[in-house]
């Protein structure tokens, strides 16, 4: 793999983007694909999608393309590696309820397994949310250890985020996707992504604006 320093922050925003153009094509029975294929389908120029792909070195042939089969492969190993990664939701009110119902390894990687739940009412511990047990928050660090967690999704308010993040990391997860409505510092042994629903929403009104030439 390439080094991760090295990579443009743009470059890792596609990646996800290419696997899923691969797995579709993958699925579809497609054995191989042009970056034009590539270009049309996900609406990025040639040369972008070129100058991503050199960054992991030689992964098409001239006057060949692309193997979708091996692409596919390639772009699992480097979203998500080859070991399973195990996650949890904190937080099961709406939002963490539909991400605990969300089938992640059909939709994302095989390799991710969602496996817990976790929250502070009474009503919500020991009940289970699709497949999923949700535990009491009292015993976070405890069943995070038992369950081997990778990586955890916050979905509290924001006043309980700061304090969660901080109960992870003591309990040895390496990184979190934070939805509660503020930032959170990343470390370079605890990396977190905040995802700001506003903020996304505002983004797409946006682009929509600038569609209909306002």
């Amino acid at each position: 793999m390439a080094n991760e320093n090295m990579i443009p922050k743009a470059t890792e925003r596609r990646m996800p983007l290419y696997y899923r153009y691969f797995r579709f094509e993958c699925e579809k029975g497609t054995e191989r694909v042009s970056s034009k294929d590539i270009s049309v389908a996900l609406k990025i120029d040639s040369a972008t999608i070129r100058r991503d792909f050199s960054h992991f070195g030689e992964l098409g042939r001239k006057g060949y393309g692309y193997n979708v089969r091996a692409l596919l492969d390639f772009f699992i190993e480097q979203l998500s590696g080859t070991a399973e990664q195990r996650v949890a939701v904190v937080g099961v009110g709406n939002l963490g309820s539909a991400l605990l119902r969300y089938n992640f390894g059909n939709n994302l990687s095989e390799n991710i397994q969602l496996c817990a739940g976790f929250d502070i009412d009474p009503e919500k511990i020991g009940t289970m949310v699709g497949e999923h047990n949700v535990y009491d928050m009292q015993y976070l660090q405890k069943m995070v250890r038992n369950l081997k967690i990778d990586l955890a999704i916050i979905a509290v308010p924001e006043e309980e985020a700061l304090a969660v993040k901080e109960e992870l990391e003591k309990a040895g997860v390496k990184g979190v996707m934070n939805f509660a409505p503020t930032h959170i510092n990343s470390t370079d042994e605890f990396i977190v992504h905040d995802v700001d629903l506003t903020m996304e929403l505002q983004s797409l009104l946006f682009k929509m604006k600038i569609n209909r030439g306002e």
